[in-house]
């Protein structure tokens, strides 16, 4: 399980206090949200990956299931296979 921690600088708790009930609740709602979007992109790309396999005759409901499963790569991994840019 990961643990995010952020520190904000007076100016910044301030604005979130001023926009937010509760900055942490916020802040982990929206955290929440944005992983229930990827968790949803992964399973449909696996899915999809799946059906088009002739050896897999089964594939799990659980979106859970399937996520943890998946083998995939990191943004940072992603990112890292991108060609650099020539410096000009």
């Amino acid at each position: 399980m990961l643990t995010i921690t952020v520190t904000t600088t007076a100016v910044e708790e301030k604005a979130l206090r001023w926009m937010a009930a509760d900055p942490q609740v916020w802040a982990e709602n929206f955290i929440k949200q944005r992983a229930l979007i990827a968790m949803n992109e992964i399973y449909d790309m696996e899915v999809a990956r799946m059906r088009s396999d002739p050896e897999i005759t089964s594939i799990p409901v659980s979106v859970e299931e399937v996520v943890l499963a998946a083998d995939i790569e990191t943004a940072a991994e992603r990112m890292a296979s991108l060609p650099t840019p020539p410096m000009p």
